[in-house]
């Protein structure tokens, strides 16, 4: 506690020296409603999550898959109440980082601000490095393009995100209704060569036991937090005490139904073997399957809806990856240039290029249930501190129950026991150098000018 307590001075005396110097921090411009912000929960969720994480997850846990994509919308529900009440009361551009300083300790708040960076940077990378395998093989393009074209996407899309979030979000509202498209009619389709027996035995896939169940849980867990997106551009909607909460409870709503619809369909097409073999051996699973069926067109449209899904899920976590680092920089946990507005105040410029060079070069190790993995070991722990904060509302700011918040915190902290051994050690690593990192930060803040 008395770290802690120093800290917090060090802090408070940081942000007394920006105030009396009159360098007061630049605000975003509010230019979001509750339909554009939904839509940007929709494009961080719809996308990696169904088109390639359900076929990882299913390998895991066979056709029990179902059921671990309907537990892990249950556990994002809970951490989604945590989030949407705490950016209803806090609404700024930072997210869990912002609110870790203010109800925990300055060392949670770094904590969660470089859990998300590591966290959705690997995400990131798996969207362009998805986007570019289903672009190739929709051209029937072998993979020696994969990376290229990964980091080709990213910095198209950079260049989107530069133009400001009105532009962004117009691109994802056209992103997002093809995607939605698509997904309907794979669930059509598949469903029309549905067999009940591909569901026995439920319980299999490469650990074939409970462990293999929840390690899947965990890894579809990551699929649904891009609602997270919505509470870390808290600063750029319109009244966002009433916006964000019902953006992201229609968001988590219409992806819930929407994953479990795609795994049950799936599974029940292609067995969950077959799922999880065309998962590992191509870069568009559910067009596999529906061409298998002998449905070419929708096949194609399923492509194409994959193209366009990852296309989104790479444009929001890059939107909601430089309005963090925006944060950071304000506070001075990360350099001061990071914390830059473009002269209409629309877009952290340095931020925005800055992700963009982190998200291309792990995009360059081209692993993408690497990437996945090391992204769930991140959020786990980034949402447990998010619960944990939200535990610390006072009554007044308080929208739902306390209990929500403590489910969220236990489910979380239980399901990050089932990642991967050599994950944990990547992320107990690169968690060391964010302390590092914070203590070089903190010292530089107290030093007099």
């Amino acid at each position: 506690m008395a770290v802690y307590r120093h800290q917090g001075r060090q802090t408070a005396a940081y942000t007394r020296k920006i105030s009396q110097s009159g360098a007061e921090p630049q605000r975003l411009r509010r230019e979001l409603g509750v339909v554009g912000a939904t839509f940007l929960g929709l494009g961080s969720i719809v996308g990696t999550g169904v088109f390639v994480s359900i076929g990882i997850a299913a390998g895991i846990t066979g056709a029990s898959v179902t059921l671990a994509v309907g537990l892990a919308a249950f556990v994002a529900a809970f951490n989604g109440s945590s989030s949407a009440q705490l950016a209803a009361a806090h609404p700024v551009s930072g997210g869990t980082y912002e609110y870790g300083y203010e109800y925990l300790s300055p060392t949670a708040g770094f904590l969660a601000g470089w859990l998300f960076l590591l966290a959705k940077s690997a995400s990131a990378a798996t969207a362009a490095l998805g986007f570019s395998g289903y672009t190739l093989n929709l051209f029937d393009q072998g993979d020696d393009w994969l990376i290229a074209l990964a980091l080709a996407v990213v910095v198209a899309v950079v260049l989107i995100v530069l133009a400001g979030i009105q532009r962004s979000s117009q691109v994802n509202m056209i992103v997002v209704g093809v995607t939605l498209l698509a997904l309907g009619a794979f669930v059509v389709v598949a469903l029309g060569d549905f067999d009940s027996g591909n569901f026995t035995p439920f319980l299999g896939g490469e650990e074939g036991n409970t462990f293999g169940f929840f390690e899947a849980t965990a890894l579809m867990f990551v699929a649904y937090t891009g609602y997270g997106r919505i509470a870390t551009l808290g600063e750029e909607v319109h009244h966002p005490r009433r916006t964000i909460p019902l953006a992201i409870g229609v968001t988590l709503l219409t992806t819930g139904v929407i994953y479990i619809a795609v795994a049950v369909a799936a599974v029940g097409a292609a067995g969950s073997d077959g799922f999880a073999s065309l998962t590992e051996s191509t870069a568009a699973p559910l067009e596999a399957i529906v061409r298998a069926l002998d449905q070419p067109a929708v096949a194609t449209f399923v492509a194409f809806g994959a193209v366009t899904a990852m296309l989104g899920v790479l444009l929001n976590l890059i939107l909601g990856l430089s309005r963090v680092l925006l944060a950071m920089g304000r506070r001075g946990d990360m350099p001061a240039a990071t914390a830059r507005l473009d002269a209409a105040g629309r877009t952290p410029v340095v931020a925005v290029i800055i992700i963009g060079v982190v998200v291309a070069v792990l995009a360059a190790s081209g692993d993408v249930r690497l990437t996945w993995s090391f992204s769930a070991f991140n959020v786990l722990i980034y949402y447990a501190l998010t619960n944990a904060a939200a535990l610390r509302l006072p009554a007044d700011s308080r929208l739902f129950p306390r209990w929500l918040a403590i489910a969220g915190l236990v489910s979380c902290s239980f399901l990050v026991i089932f990642i991967d051994l050599q994950i944990w050690a990547a992320g107990i690593v690169v968690l060391l150098v964010g302390f590092v990192w914070h203590r070089v930060a903190l010292t530089r803040r107290s030093k007099p000018e």
